[in-house]
């Protein structure tokens, strides 16, 4: 079922400290992503299979105190991430962003 699209639309998004992102979606929720968390669920390819979305990236393998180097938007329906890792290839839609908020 397709979410609301004011629940799939963001009306702020602000890194809250270097670990940390905040987003207020345009139904009111807000949303808190630890950098850690958004690594682990990594949509791009390197990180999952591209024919059965399986897991290819161990989520072992992402330390807890990974932060986020840099955000950008891309277009006016994602956020592309570059980790203090050095990962930067996941294109986060802001419909996956909000399925991934508790």
């Amino acid at each position: 079922m397709a979410l609301d699209p004011k629940a799939t639309t963001p009306t702020r998004i602000k890194r809250v400290s270097p670990a940390e992102l905040m987003i207020v979606w345009g139904d009111g929720h807000e949303s808190h992503y630890p950098a850690p968390v958004l690594r682990r669920e990594c949509p791009c390819a390197a990180c999952r299979d591209e024919m059965t979305g399986a897991r290819i990236l161990l989520p072992m393998h992402v330390p807890d105190d990974l932060e986020f180097r840099r955000t950008e938007l891309v277009g006016q329906y994602a956020l592309q991430f570059e980790w203090t890792d050095g990962h930067h290839t996941g294109i986060f839609s802001f419909e996956f962003l909000r399925e991934l908020s508790p």
